[in-house]
């Protein structure tokens, strides 16, 4: 049996965190990861504090696709992104652009959090259209932006709280919910929850406008079914989505379309998910901390 610290381990590894890597974080992704981490200076957040604990855990792929499936609910959003977005033809692309967001906002320079955040509001304000009713949408409407937001905070520290390498406690999970809240504000969201109680009202306030459109189900058939990776990776893909599917709400299946098996989901899926999130984070870390407990390197 080859050693946990064998020559080959070490560089099955480097494979295959550079791999998972390239994909999350695009071409540039190592330029922008020097920069976001090596840039001295001021930052919003602590890395050690909430944000920084779940943003840079591997329980975020999970957490990632369980937030787009989500957000394909409400009618609205999802106009904007199927008709503005390069979900079709550039999924990876978009990822990592959110990915690069996600990191800079957590861990980058304070300066450089700011400039991401107010290329995204420049992103927002051209993005509008019509609905099929007539009635116009735009993606800098705070109820929108709202929705969009609290979709994917409660994705992320639901993940983390399942598959997460150290899961917050309560007081952790509230403080998550409070740091988020900053970037959302800066975002255009108007009195973003603060805590997890608040969170999970937000959510149960969207419940009336959410149904599963056209758009809503050729989004998740594109992010289940027809992800742009070769056959390899295409079963590690398929558990990281079954788990995703696995925290999603009872009431979301029908309208998109998902499958509901809560006896598999809460053990071969749950059980599956966690080796599949425990291998990213054993691949993205970086070698000089494979003895040591450092934090799982998935941030672009």
């Amino acid at each position: 049996m080859t050693p946990p610290g064998s020559t080959a381990v070490r560089a099955a590894r480097t494979r295959l965190g550079h791999a998972l890597f390239l994909r999350v974080a695009g071409p540039d992704g190592a330029k922008h990861r020097d920069r976001i981490h090596g840039r001295p200076g001021p930052r919003w957040f602590e890395p050690d504090s909430p944000i920084g604990r779940v943003h840079g855990d591997a329980s975020m792929f999970i957490g990632g696709i369980r937030a787009l499936l989500l957000q394909t609910l409400h009618p609205a959003a999802m106009r904007a992104v199927s008709e503005h977005s390069g979900f079709r033809g550039d999924m990876w692309g978009r990822l990592a652009r959110t990915s690069r967001f996600l990191a800079v906002t957590t861990f980058g320079h304070a300066e450089d959090a700011q400039q991401a955040v107010d290329a995204v509001r420049a992103i927002h304000d051209r993005v509008t259209g019509t609905m099929d009713d007539g009635t116009p949408y735009a993606a800098s409407d705070p109820h929108l932006l709202m929705w969009v937001h609290v979709a994917e905070v409660d994705s992320f520290l639901l993940a983390h709280t399942v598959y997460g390498k150290e899961p917050l406690d309560q007081a952790g999970r509230d403080t998550y919910v409070a740091q988020t809240a900053e970037v959302a504000r800066r975002l255009g969201v108007l009195d973003p929850p603060t805590t997890e109680a608040e969170l999970k009202a937000a959510l149960a306030a969207y419940r009336p406008e959410l149904r599963g459109t056209e758009d809503a189900r050729e989004a998740v058939s594109y992010l289940l079914f027809r992800p742009p990776l070769p056959l390899a990776a295409r079963a590690p893909y398929g558990v990281l989505v079954a788990a995703a599917i696995g925290l999603m709400p009872r009431w979301t299946r029908r309208p998109l379309r998902l499958p509901w098996l809560p006896v598999s989901e809460r053990t071969v899926v749950r059980a599956l998910g966690a080796a599949a999130t425990g291998t990213i984070r054993w691949a993205m870390r970086p070698p000089a901390q494979s003895e040591r407990d450092g934090s799982a390197a998935t941030t672009a």
